[in-house]
């Protein structure tokens, strides 16, 4: 089985109920029509990698040593994996979450996060060069992940890997870090002296959020377990309410610019939305596009998607004033390059509770799903 990306998954920001609506199914594998236009072969024609051949629990993941590498097109990085994490969506996604999108291009391979070297570039690719260490992120939808001795991403996909740091803490960075990019940022427009609030503050993405929004000036309040008290007020939170022991609302005071909510859920919501000022931001990570075409298949629930959000919009800007968005990860180089400065600099990290060969990633989502390791988990690849 020859492992393609589908085409079209870089959806400029607009998120994954856009981009499967845009064509992000539109894919070839050897055997079933035409192949995009690759420019270059890479070094390596076979690797291990992890597959997912069908969903279920850990037991399904199936280390396998020689699986095909592709060629690279023109914009896209070998890189040569050292260390990779795992993230929630990747123990999701083998739970069948996504299955509408994923399903008919089984085996695929799970992971989103990486640090390594280059291993060798295509042809238009100018920014990095084989040998250097860089670490990045692949989109949501990406159906060749990074559980690979070699895996493919795209050139704005990656960057340099700080200096300061091992693969295995690089790894846990860029995917959580890009997604709390993408809401404050892209999204929110965070500013200088504004107010900010993450909602699950102790989770990577969150613990991510509390950190860039500092680094931008911001005042910033969150809600954590109790064992994530200490870190969030280490990362710069000025107040940390743990929710297992305080009433968030009584706990809380004033007023905010803009609200991460890392948990989603009718409760969480609703407190956000009613701790934002007019003309404030709410985003939430558990968007209902994929659970809808899970659901109802992608003709159905796309469309049932795009119309809760819309009405969702248009409620909340008319009874709060406020702005609501469902946010996901994507790919932005700027983003990238700030966090890799940020981490140089020792204002930024992510950190690492557990690490496992790849050889052990069946343990290894077994006890990140039972919650056993309460932070990141990352997978050695030597």
């Amino acid at each position: 089985m020859r492992f393609l990306r589908p085409r079209g998954l870089e959806d400029g920001g607009r998120g994954i109920a856009a981009a499967l609506a845009n064509g992000i199914l539109d894919c070839k594998c050897a055997g079933g029509g035409s192949l995009p236009r690759r420019t270059s072969r890479s070094i390596a024609t076979s690797c291990r990698a992890v597959l997912l051949p069908r969903f279920g629990g850990p037991e399904v993941l199936q280390l396998r040593d020689n699986v095909e590498v592709p060629d690279l097109k023109q914009n896209e990085v070998l890189v040569r994996a050292r260390a990779v994490s795992i993230n929630p969506l990747d123990t999701r996604m083998r739970s069948g979450y996504g299955r509408s999108i994923f399903e008919p291009l089984l085996p695929i391979i799970l992971g989103r996060d990486i640090s390594g070297e280059v291993a060798a570039v295509g042809a238009s690719v100018r920014s990095l060069t084989v040998g250097q260490e860089v670490f990045g992120a692949l989109h949501p939808t990406a159906v060749r992940g990074t559980y690979t001795d070699y895996a493919i991403l795209l050139e704005d996909e990656l960057t340099q890997k700080p200096k300061s740091i091992t693969h295995e803490e690089a790894s846990a960075i860029p995917f959580a870090a890009l997604t709390a990019w993408r809401a404050l940022k892209t999204t929110a427009r965070i500013s200088e002296g504004q107010r900010v609030l993450v909602i699950g503050g102790g989770g990577a993405v969150g613990f991510a959020a509390i950190q860039l929004a500092v680094a931008n000036g911001c005042q910033v309040v969150t809600t954590c377990g109790s064992q994530s008290v200490d870190r969030c007020l280490a990362g710069g939170a000025e107040q940390a309410v743990d929710y297992t022991a305080e009433d968030i609302e009584l706990a809380i005071k004033g007023k905010f610019d803009a609200v991460l909510d890392t948990i989603g859920g009718p409760e969480t919501e609703r407190i956000g939305i009613n701790f934002l000022r007019r003309g404030g931001h709410y985003m939430t990570l558990q968007g209902e596009a994929a659970s809808l075409a899970d659901r109802y298949g992608l003709a159905v629930g796309l469309p049932a998607a795009t119309a809760i959000l819309l009405k969702k919009q248009f409620q909340y800007r008319y009874s709060h004033g406020i702005e609501y968005f469902w946010t996901f990860m994507r790919a932005d180089s700027e983003g990238l390059v700030e966090i890799r400065r940020l981490s140089e600099a020792g204002r930024f990290h992510i950190p690492v509770d557990k690490t496992f060969p790849i050889t052990q990633v069946r343990e290894a989502h077994e006890a990140k799903e039972r919650k056993q390791i309460p932070g990141k988990v990352v997978l050695e690849v030597d």
